[in-house]
């Protein structure tokens, strides 16, 4: 089992964090992958990957609310936390047009130079794309062209729809499904989720986010629902679903 994409150090999580992590594990969940959103938080992923490993992987990134926030000393130290080895992919990255943030066009040029570095380095990106799949989609397949690795990033908690999957899964994407996949209005995801080739997908949590209980805080475990939900839509084992998900996940992230 494998949560793709978790914020385990978010303040929500340090009251209980090794009781959260022990969850986890005793549910059979063995690679957590941990993004950063800004720099203290690509700095904390990084820590707790050294503190944890092999179960926690760190991602390195700026996310399009704080593209903004982002000035030059910043991307220095931003290719300083990308460069250490600890760092397994880079992200939280991409393009947020429904909360608007930070400018679009500060976006779009944050987003650009994160794939270049992760080209740079030869890592995978996990993307945030939010009310921006024709832009995110047509970035990532011209970013592909020029990238080497076989498996190139995750689109993290999918919300496009199946051609849009189709379109990325074959240029080396993989697609990522969380909970709301549960949700009957989630019309694109659930399409994409019953046709997606097999290999080409993950699921992820984003703990604290998207959790089951709108309020509360979601955790790693959540993971397992959404291996249900998504062996219901694709008419699979469970078992079968996670252990898909766990190559797809070894193919991505080299530890």
């Amino acid at each position: 089992m494998v949560d793709s994409h978790c914020h385990l150090q978010h303040e929500r999580f340090e009251a209980d964090l090794q009781a959260v992590l022990a969850r986890a594990v005793e549910a059979g969940i063995e690679r957590i992958m941990v993004p950063g959103w800004d720099l203290a938080s690509s700095e904390a992923a990084l820590d707790l990957a050294r503190r944890h490993a092999p179960l926690v992987q760190a991602a390195v990134g700026v996310h399009p609310h704080h593209a903004g926030d982002t000035d030059e000393p910043s991307w220095r130290t931003l290719e300083g936390l990308i460069a250490d080895p600890h760092c397994s992919a880079v992200g939280e990255i991409g393009l947020d047009f429904f909360r608007n943030l930070s400018t679009p066009d500060v976006q779009r040029s944050t987003f650009g130079r994160q794939l270049s570095l992760a080209a740079v380095n030869e890592l995978p990106v996990l993307v945030h794309d939010r009310d921006a799949h024709e832009e995110v989609a047509a970035i990532l397949s011209r970013w592909a062209e020029g990238s080497t690795r076989s498996t190139r990033g995750v689109l993290h908690a999918f919300s496009g729809d199946g051609d849009m999957a189709t379109r990325l899964t074959a240029r080396g994407f993989l697609v990522s499904f969380a909970f709301p996949l549960s949700f009957r209005s989630a019309v694109g995801p659930r399409t994409a989720a019953a046709s997606v080739p097999a290999g080409a997908y993950l699921v992820e949590t984003d703990s604290p986010y998207l959790g089951p209980d709108r309020d509360g805080r979601n955790e790693p475990t959540t993971a397992l629902r959404v291996v249900a939900e998504l062996a219901r839509l694709r008419e699979m084992d469970p078992q079968m679903v996670a252990d898909d998900v766990r190559a797809a996940y070894d193919r991505l992230v080299v530890i």
